[in-house]
């Protein structure tokens, strides 16, 4: 019994490894527009595999007020993006 308990604890933690890698999968994407005020931004992108959504181009919420100082329209990026309550949001970006 205790090997079977640590059988299981050991595949809820790689289960949980996996689902975690899975959500910091980098995509290729092109800012289009900066929105400061507005805290957010306009990317043209490759496919969001982790949100099993195709490419195009749509406007993002960010995680945090900093990514933004870091883009410019027509920039090159790879970003992460995630449902952050609800919301399709940038939350890091390369």
């Amino acid at each position: 019994m205790k090997t079977v308990i640590k059988l299981v604890a050991a595949l809820a933690i790689s289960l949980a490894g996996a689902g975690a890698a899975l959500a910091q999968e980098f995509t290729k994407g092109v800012v289009n527009k900066v929105d400061a005020k507005g805290q957010k931004v306009t990317i043209k992108h490759d496919d969001l595999k982790n949100l099993d959504m195709p490419a195009m181009t749509m406007v993002f919420r960010v995680k945090d007020a900093a990514i933004l100082e870091k883009l410019k329209a027509g920039q090159n990026i790879e970003f992460v993006a995630e449902r952050v309550d609800g919301k399709l949001t940038v939350t890091q970006v390369k």
